[in-house]
């Protein structure tokens, strides 16, 4: 297992557990001089611009393999909180990005979460990319269902792997489309981690039928 990386800046401390990342590459797009992609040693250097746009960048990492910390005495509104609404993003031929006070297998996560859909990763539940070269194929725009306006759309969000089955999901949730459209909005849902559901992102019990192996509860 890969150890987390961790850079001190003067005013942030940026953490990166390598497990997480699925290399969206935000960071480094974000500024590759703060995230320099591809280097030799020392990647990561929180002072090479303002702390105000490190936070964001690293916010915006969609798997939480980044963090932050601001040592910088600033107020509360410079730390990470929980979304005002609860989401997952259904990637492209790719896996399911949530955002939201989560927790997955009863582990807290940091707000963010990246979820493997293809039923190929070695790091189960998280995505490892291992999608792309296992050339899955699933569509990041999936029909909008009819759905009400819920009631609330932030709070707890609790990820449960079933044993060899999908994830189960329980709270308030919108689901969004790669595009960002919402198709549905949900307090209960059961989503394909098999690779192999007729009806993705939803589970249609195909685990069972292509005999799915994977730890859970």
């Amino acid at each position: 297992m890969m150890a987390t990386e961790t850079a001190r800046g003067q005013r942030i401390v940026i953490h990166f557990d390598p497990m997480r990342c699925v290399h969206s590459r935000n960071c480094v797009l974000g500024n590759p001089k703060v995230f320099v992609p591809d280097a030799e040693g020392e990647w990561l250097h929180p002072d090479a611009a303002p702390v105000e746009e490190v936070d964001a960048i690293v916010r915006s990492c969609p798997s939480g393999a980044l963090t932050f910390e601001r040592i910088d005495g600033e107020n509360e509104d410079s730390r990470e909180h929980a979304p005002e609404v609860n989401t997952v993003r259904v990637r492209e031929n790719g896996p399911l990005a949530f955002h939201a006070a989560c927790t997955v297998a009863d582990q807290p996560q940091p707000y963010r979460a990246t979820l493997c859909r293809c039923g190929l990763s070695q790091n189960k539940p998280f995505c490892d990319n291992r999608h792309k070269e296992g050339g899955f194929v699933a569509t990041g725009e999936p029909a909008e269902q009819l759905s009400e306006a819920l009631a609330a759309r932030d709070g707890p969000l609790a990820i449960e792997p079933q044993k060899n089955g999908p994830l189960k999901v329980s709270g308030n949730l919108e689901m969004v489309s790669g595009t960002g459209h919402t198709i549905n909005r949900v307090t209960e849902t059961w989503l394909c981690r098999c690779g192999q559901s007729k009806n993705k992102p939803y589970c249609d019990s195909s685990h069972r039928k292509v005999g799915f192996e994977a730890e859970g509860a």
